[in-house]
């Protein structure tokens, strides 16, 4: 029977925490050379290599994050250990890593976890970002799920995969209309003036599209990337804004906002992004198997 040697451990753990071998070394008062030999020994030990060196970087692998959660959670207990007979108690918890859109609707991302957030044994970290920079950290096994609006590119090689969560039509809301008017699509767009999201999203494409055929060439008040700002333009202005309905759902249901048109047409889609993993975060698959879709 193999036992742990958790002298190797809190070595790879330092080097782990400070990304650098030459700091490691240097806090723990060894040489770099000694302090080597005893991170390949647990490599050895645990049969995965822990980094590999991206340029001058040493980065973990997924055995080798896989092997600092672990790590974080071992010496988290030996310091709960400490408080907890000193009478200062702390809960254990696993740990969920999420990237999400910096545009993405909030109100969808809490739907996305909400399962997880009465848990007392789970802590959320939530990062924002863009998808370039998300899916990086994904690949380099820093997040466990990213969350989006648009599926990630794919090929044969490709070790990420993408998860269709939902799929909503997009609407027309403002403020209520007056008694007896009626919102006439398209002919009304031609005239009122509109907050949409900016060019660069699906929904925006195929609106325009939309407008396009139907020969509207429409006031654009604003272009907002943000859906958070988009959702606060929504309640300020007096024209109308292209959303989906989960956006400004409390406004819709304290009747803030009414839905003046759903555009069956256009849809948007929202993903969760994993990376195909030895080592899975159990947490995404609880997540998954409570998605919509």
């Amino acid at each position: 029977m193999r036992n742990l040697n958790f002298n190797h451990l809190r070595y790879f753990w330092a080097v782990a925490h400070e990304g650098s071998l030459t700091q490691a070394a240097s806090r723990l008062h060894l040489s770099q050379s000694a302090l080597s030999v005893q991170i390949q020994k647990l490599e050895h030990q645990v049969g995965h290599a822990l980094f590999e060196r991206v340029g001058r970087k040493l980065v973990l692998t997924e055995a080798g994050q896989i092997a600092l959660d672990y790590a974080d959670t071992v010496f988290r207990a030996g310091d709960e250990l400490l408080s907890t007979l000193s009478e200062r108690p702390t809960d254990r918890r696993q740990v969920l890593r999420v990237g999400a859109l910096t545009t993405l609707s909030r109100n969808f991302q809490l739907e996305f976890l909400r399962p997880l957030v009465p848990r007392s044994d789970v802590e959320l970290l939530v990062r924002s970002g863009n998808t370039r920079d998300l899916l990086a950290q994904l690949e380099s096994h820093a997040l466990d799920v990213v969350l989006t609006n648009s599926a990630a590119p794919l090929d044969s090689r490709s070790p990420l995969r993408n998860h269709l969560l939902d799929e909503q039509p997009v609407s027309l809301v403002g403020r209520p209309l007056r008694r007896g008017r009626r919102f006439r699509f398209p002919d009304d767009l031609a005239v009122e003036p509109l907050l949409l999201p900016n060019r660069d999203s699906d929904v925006r494409v195929a609106f325009d599209r939309l407008l396009e055929a139907a020969g509207i060439r429409p006031m654009v008040l604003a272009e907002v990337d943000d859906m958070a700002m988009l959702r606060l333009l929504a309640r300020e202005s007096a024209g109308v804004t292209l959303v989906p309905p989960i956006v400004v759902r409390d406004e819709l249901a304290a009747g803030l906002l009414v839905e003046h048109h759903r555009i069956p047409e256009v849809t948007e889609r929202f993903y969760a992004i994993v990376k195909q993993r030895r080592f899975p975060n159990r947490l995404v698959g609880d997540l998954l198997d409570n998605a919509t879709v």
